[in-house]
C-alpha cells in the first residue's frame, strides 16, 4: 500500500538526516508499506507582480535547492527501494493554516516529520513547523537531528553516509 510522508526540510543535507531515520526506522520495523515522500519547504512568492507571473517551481528550485541535496536523496531513495516509491521535492506557498490543511488533504498526506533544528530561514524560505502541529489531519513527529560541526567533509556529499 502507499502512503505519503511529508518531511520538512530547508534544503540542506543536514535536513536528509530526518528522511534517513524514518527510513532506518520503517526498515527495522519490517514495514510492508511503500511511501511517496514529500520533500517540503516553506517559501514566500512575495508581492511582485513579475515573480508571480514568471517564477516557476523550477526556477524556485534554482535558487534554494543544492545539486547536492538531490544526489544525497537519490542515494537514500536507492538504500531503500523497497520502501520508497517517489521522492518530491515541493514548495508550499501559502500563508494560512487553512491553506496547508487543504494541501496535506489533496496530497494525501497522512504522516509528517520535522526537527527543530533545522531553519528554514533566507532566500524566501519559511519554517512549516507551525502549520505541521496545528493540521489536525496529520499524524506528525519530531525527529531529534544534530547538526555535527566537527565533520571534514562539512557540506559535501559525504555527509549523507555518516550514521547518525
Amino acid at each position: 500500500m502507499n502512503k505519503t510522508i511529508l518531511i520538512a526540510t530547508d534544503y540542506s543535507l543536514e535536513s536528509l538526516n530526518i528522511l534517513k531515520k524514518v527510513m532506518r526506522e520503517k526498515d527495522a520495523s519490517e514495514d510492508q508499506n511503500q511511501y511517496n515522500i514529500l520533500l517540503v519547504s516553506g517559501y514566500d512568492m512575495g508581492d511582485s507582480i513579475r515573480d508571480l507571473l514568471f517564477n516557476t517551481k523550477s526556477t524556485i528550485f534554482n535558487k534554494i535547492r543544492p545539486q547536492e541535496f538531490c544526489d544525497a536523496y537519490e542515494i537514500i531513495r536507492n538504500k531503500y527501494p523497497h520502501l520508497i516509491n517517489k521522492i518530491v521535492c515541493d514548495i508550499f506557498t501559502g500563508s494560512f493554516q487553512r491553506t496547508f490543511n487543504n494541501y496535506v488533504k489533496a496530497e494525501n498526506i497522512k504522516e509528517a516529520y520535522y526537527s527543530p533544528s533545522i531553519k528554514s530561514r533566507g532566500n524566501g524560505k519559511f519554517d512549516l513547523i507551525p502549520y505541521i502541529k496545528k493540521c489536525k489531519d496529520l499524524k506528525s513527529q519530531e525527529i531529534s537531528v544534530e547538526v555535527r560541526k566537527s565533520l571534514p567533509e562539512k557540506g559535501r556529499l559525504a555527509e549523507i553516509f555518516v550514521e547518525a
